[in-house]
């Protein structure tokens, strides 16, 4: 039994052997059959007659499977495509019905909302509230705010000018003219087809009728571009006989026009604390009181003039304008603070700001070389929200008369001297110091850091403390804010950084570009206009 047992098991493996062998083999015929077609002249790779391994066939059949692979990923793709465009087809056809059943005068941007999907829509919404629309971002240098630029109906008023731009232009670019004028007309639609949500009230015309708002109530607008969100309009409108101002701000996130909101802004009483440190130069101060009078006084009539003054010498002087003005012109809402101590501008606006014990005010950090308009003044109080945005100016910065006007005998008087030219000056984009700002936002940001001596540093501490903050900054070129030229010097006593800021701005106030290349060539061109007049008398006369 037991050798019975032995020759049943050695049958057994044999038959198992013999199996294996046959699948082996059946692999092998079903490899060879799968291979790859050839042309009949091309010839396998490798010796003619060797045998191929295992490796050589799963690498055929990788091969093949990429390829395949391949292929179904490129139909997946053109499957796509051709999905892609039969959808646009039929929103362009469905975009074209709805257009047939709009108004001859509708917009049709608020219908768009219809088309969207609701997926796509909320994933603009999303862009909108990732913008800082709605809040500040903390930004972590005065470098890291996205500045605003601001236009009219006519021109724009630019920052970033290269050598072929203007700081003033009208929008040659034909989508850009586009674009401008149909934000106009977006925010003229908001106002005059409100939804139930927006913050305004109807005003009746004189005959009970809704009033419309046009193109002509425009008053001015900006605009920033966030590269991975979308476009920031904030648009401001107003009837000749009211007294309001309508604000719409409205957002492209890449994609259709976006309300965000519609108010309607009162700032028939927002009175404005004008802070000026001073220090001496009571000529200048003079002009400023000339300047003061004329905007401030016969034409705002809503200001209050705050004057932080510096020493002794100058003062009885400085009292004397101010009695001047206030008993010429009625005026009697102003303030002198006297300081006996060394010149801080920091110091002296926050003694300003302080100095008022009447609540809550909007103040206007100004400096005594500063030109500002009635305009300005508006722009100041549309743009400051206490707990919610503060207001940085782009001044732009005149050059010395005495350059820009040497062809003429005597420079011009200042307010002929007020162009947004190349030639002319220049947006001051690295300066901080004009800004307009509620009380109790200054107050609690902590206001100036009062270490800081000397010329410049305390404008920068202040900004910066905004952009680390929730606060949103307003930055953008203002056309009614100009800084007028006046002879720079750098004292000794700066610190190194000071010094350098100091000559930096000496630097760029002095002329533009072409005008000091034409300094700098002077004897060059003087020699060879010499030569020119030499050359005409020595021809012979024929």
């Amino acid at each position: 039994m037991p050798r019975r047992g032995l020759m049943l098991q050695a049958r057994t493996r044999w038959l198992l052997l013999g199996l294996a062998l046959l699948c082996i083999l059946i692999l092998f015929m079903y490899l060879l059959e799968c291979a790859p077609q050839t042309d009949g002249n091309a010839s396998l790779p490798g010796i003619i007659g060797e045998n191929y391994g295992k490796e050589y066939y799963q690498a055929l059949l990788q091969e093949q499977e990429e390829h395949y692979q391949t292929r179904a990923s490129s139909l997946k793709r053109q499957i796509a495509q051709l999905k892609q465009e039969l959808q646009e087809m039929s929103e362009k056809m469905r975009s074209l019905q709805e257009k047939k059943n709009t108004r001859a005068n509708g917009m049709g941007y608020q219908g768009t909302k219809e088309q969207i999907p609701s997926d796509l829509l909320e994933f603009l919404h999303s862009q909108i509230d990732k913008a800082e629309v709605g809040i500040g971002a903390k930004l972590p240098s005065e470098y890291g705010v996205i500045p605003f630029e601001s236009f009219t109906l006519m021109k724009v008023f630019q920052l970033e000018m290269g050598l072929t731009r203007h700081p003033e232009e009208k929008p040659v670019r034909k989508d850009k003219r586009d674009e401008l004028v149909e934000v106009i007309e977006a925010g003229l639609e908001v106002i005059n087809n409100p939804d139930e949500e927006d913050d305004q009230e109807d005003e009746d015309g004189p005959v009970g009728e809704k009033q419309l708002f046009n193109e002509n109530d425009f008053v001015e607008g900006y605009y920033r571009t966030e590269r991975d969100k979308g476009t920031q309009y904030e648009l401001f409108f107003k009837k000749a006989d009211l007294m309001e101002y309508r604000h719409v701000t409205l957002f492209r996130p890449f994609g259709p026009l976006m309300k965000v909101k519609s108010e309607t802004i009162d700032i028939t009483k927002s009175v404005i604390n004008i802070i000026v440190p001073l220090a001496g130069r009571t000529e200048a101060f003079a002009q400023f009181m000339q300047n003061f009078r004329d905007v401030c006084i016969l034409q705002d009539k809503r200001i209050h003039l705050t004057v932080v003054y510096f020493g002794e010498e100058g003062l009885s002087k400085v009292q004397i304008i101010l009695e001047s003005v206030s008993r010429e012109a009625n005026f009697h809402n102003f303030t002198l603070v006297s300081l006996n101590e060394e010149f801080n501008r920091g110091r002296g606006l926050d003694v300003g700001a302080r100095a008022w014990d009447k609540g809550e005010v909007l103040m206007f950090f100004c400096d005594v070389d500063i030109y500002f308009s009635a305009e300005f003044l508006n722009s100041c109080r549309l743009n400051a929200e206490p707990g919610k945005k503060v207001f940085y100016p782009v001044v732009f910065s005149l050059y010395n008369p005495a350059i820009v006007y040497a062809n003429q005998d005597v420079p011009p008087p200042v307010d002929q001297q007020l162009v947004h030219k190349k030639d002319s000056g220049f947006w001051r984009d690295f300066g901080f110091g004009m800004t307009c700002q509620y009380r109790t936002d200054f107050l609690t940001i902590g206001g100036f850091d009062l270490e800081v001596k000397g010329w410049g540093g305390e404008d920068v501490h202040l900004y910066r403390k905004y952009l680390r903050g929730n606060l949103i900054v307003i930055r953008t070129p203002v056309p009614g804010l100009f800084h007028l030229w006046h002879e720079k010097h750098c004292a000794d006593e700066l610190t190194p950084e000071q010094y350098r800021m100091c000559i930096q701005s000496k630097a760029m106030n002095e002329a533009s570009h072409s005008h000091l290349g034409m300094l700098v060539f002077r004897e060059e061109i003087e020699t060879h206009l010499h030569k020119q007049a030499y050359r005409t008398n020595s021809e012979p006369v024929r």
